[in-house]
């Protein structure tokens, strides 16, 4: 037998390898440039809420307060950013089985260019008025490819910080849409 290939069977061997060597290249010319990806902030959020839960020792059957998060170099602000972030740690310690009071429903809370914020003494009437063990509070600050985001669960008698969580959010578009007044 003999160990010499017919030319035809060359030919086309050749050919395939050619083929082949200019493909490759190609194909990772071809590829998408990868985007980073957008960040799930819900579930950042939502393991916030557990994380503060897990340090907080709390009551299940006494009610938790969630102020808006708010701008930690101008304490008096928010953003669509922190109100929906409270919104989602709200709602995660209500499906917690926490009560958690809708501060929202108040008349008397203290609105600045539509933005609802809990003053000191208000959290105090509002905690007293509902019997509320805890107020959560939170604060983000921005830089130019990171939000970072500062929760604390505070005892309402006394003013203790029970737990605490950190985290930090990819600046995207989303983001940045979100902190836009």
């Amino acid at each position: 037998m003999s160990a010499v290939m017919p030319r035809r069977g060359l030919l086309a061997c050749c050919a395939a390898a050619a083929a082949t060597a200019v493909a490759l290249p190609l194909a990772g010319c071809a590829a998408v440039p990868e985007t980073p990806p957008q960040a799930n902030l819900i579930t950042l959020n939502q393991q916030a809420a557990d994380a503060l839960l897990q340090g907080g020792h709390l009551d299940p059957r006494q009610p938790l307060l969630v102020a808006a998060f708010v701008n930690l170099d101008m304490l008096t602000e928010s953003s669509r950013l922190g109100r929906l972030f409270s919104e989602q740690v709200a709602g995660r310690l209500a499906n917690r089985g926490y009560p958690v009071v809708e501060l929202k429903l108040r008349d008397n809370l203290f609105f600045k260019q539509g933005q609802a914020l809990l003053l000191s003494q208000e959290v105090r009437e509002v905690s007293q008025v509902h019997q509320a063990q805890a107020v959560v509070v939170g604060t983000y600050t921005a830089s130019p490819n990171t939000l970072y985001v500062s929760l604390k669960l505070v005892a309402t008698p006394g003013s203790i910080i029970l737990a605490a969580h950190d985290y930090a959010v990819p600046m995207d578009a989303n983001v940045r849409g979100l902190l836009a007044r």
